[in-house]
């Protein structure tokens, strides 16, 4: 699977396990994603960090897939990254009646940064 925003992030780890996926990131804190959002302050956008999160969940279940419902998103940390270019997420997957739902943590250090609640359409 491609990602969207090429070059925002690397996959460091991926680590897949009966329920879903952790996976080590690291953020590309030149991108120029972060000159517009914000300048002089750069902050790791929320639609970047959801985005992460479906690519992650396509490569662990290696399917397509369209974010159609998100029940729980907050975000509890601004995710700098020139200080926490490392993330770590942590993604649980379950499938129901060809739907697929995650729930993801967020955190850098010990720093929980966003938790995630998502249900994803397969294409």
């Amino acid at each position: 699977m491609e990602m969207l925003i090429a070059d925002l992030y690397k996959v460091k780890s991926f680590e897949k396990h009966e329920n879903g996926v952790v996976a080590t990131v690291s953020l590309n804190k030149d991108h120029e994603i972060f000159e517009g959002h914000f300048p002089g302050n750069p902050v790791m956008p929320g639609v970047c960090m959801i985005q992460m999160i479906k690519e992650l969940t396509e490569r662990a279940t290696e399917k397509e897939l369209f974010l159609s419902n998100c029940s729980n998103i907050k975000f509890m940390a601004i995710i700098d990254p020139r200080k926490n270019s490392l993330l770590t997420l942590t993604i649980n997957i379950s499938e129901e009646d060809g739907i697929i739902k995650v729930k993801n943590t967020t955190s850098y250090e010990d720093t929980l940064a966003l938790k995630l609640s998502a249900s994803f359409k397969i294409v």
